[in-house]
């Protein structure tokens, strides 16, 4: 068998970067919502993203020739990572706080190795489960604000079920994405997923009458918006799925446990949010339930690669 490809340094040191970069992609929402419609900060933001991608496809890769079935997974991947996506992100942005919304989204891990085992029969060991059961008791502390009751009381708001729905959306495009990579490179699948989804994002945020709606927009709700279409979405987009094709869906998501850290730190320091100790503890119980199911998956893949080299 040919040897398993060396990952250097520079992979871990991307998704290092993109997990701080997406950590303020949530002080940077928060600030764009409060100037704008979320609609309208979306397919601006998108718009930016696609040319960055498209001169970064064109330079590097030539003109692209994406077959049908190329087409549909771009249309899958901007319709759950872009578009959906966008609508839970920006619209939750609005109800909760950027820390708060951080924490549940460390959630994210948890649930790709949740689809990987009910959806693609990745092996679910005692100790993954274990951890996947302590990252959603913790998630569930974080959108009660210590007050699990309110669950079976019904008295969960929307901005955290909108929250919720960005790691599901999330753990949809990242198995459309290693899907997408056998036949695409990262650069180019990201660059499709961006057109397709402003595509969607612009028609409905003209059906709603909001796309040239930006009169009211300053300078910093602009940065704001140029910050989340190049840096969060052009280049950690690009990144995330270089980790993907390079150390597969669950190892990259372990990243993301730097994404609350990063977004409650910049909450504190920019926007003056002050989160509960229950909800802090909440989302020390999600990383940490995050970090003991990847551990249990390295260990598994560990094991099945010296059964293989002593076969």
């Amino acid at each position: 068998m040919p040897p398993a490809p060396v990952v250097g340094a520079a992979t871990y040191l991307k998704l290092f970067a993109t997990a701080l970069v997406w950590g303020a992609t949530w002080i940077a929402g928060r600030v764009a919502v409060g100037e704008a419609s979320p609609l309208t900060v979306a397919s601006w933001r998108f718009l930016l993203a696609t040319l960055a991608l498209g001169a970064l496809v064109v330079v590097r890769e030539g003109r692209p020739r994406w077959s049908r079935t190329d087409w549909l997974t771009l249309a899958a991947l901007g319709a759950s990572g872009i578009f959906l996506y966008n609508l839970c992100f920006l619209y939750g942005l609005q109800l909760i706080e950027a820390g708060r919304g951080a924490l549940v989204v460390a959630l994210t891990p948890a649930v790709i190795a949740t689809g990987d085992w009910l959806l693609f029969g990745a092996p679910m060991s005692a100790g993954k489960a274990a951890g996947i059961g302590i990252a959603m008791f913790g998630c569930l502390v974080v959108v009660t604000n210590g007050n699990p009751h309110l669950l079976l009381a019904g008295q969960i708001g929307l901005g955290e079920w909108l929250i919720i729905g960005c790691s599901v959306l999330w753990a949809v495009y990242t198995f459309i994405g290693r899907r997408g990579t056998c036949s695409l490179s990262p650069l180019a699948m990201t660059f499709g997923a961006s057109l397709t989804g402003w595509l969607m994002l612009s028609g409905a945020a003209l059906f709603e009458g909001s796309l040239f709606a930006v009169g009211q927009t300053t300078w910093r709700g602009w940065i704001a918006v140029a910050f989340l279409g190049l840096c969060g979405t052009a280049l950690a987009f690009t990144w995330y799925a270089e980790g993907v094709q390079r150390i597969g869906a669950t190892r990259s998501a372990a990243f993301i446990n730097l994404v609350p850290l990063s977004a409650v730190i910049l909450g504190a320091l920019l926007l003056d949010e002050r989160l509960s100790l229950a909800v802090l503890v909440g989302g020390a119980l999600v990383i940490t339930g995050v970090i003991i199911t990847n551990r249990a998956a390295a260990s598994r893949a560990t094991a099945a690669n010296s059964k293989e080299k002593t076969a």
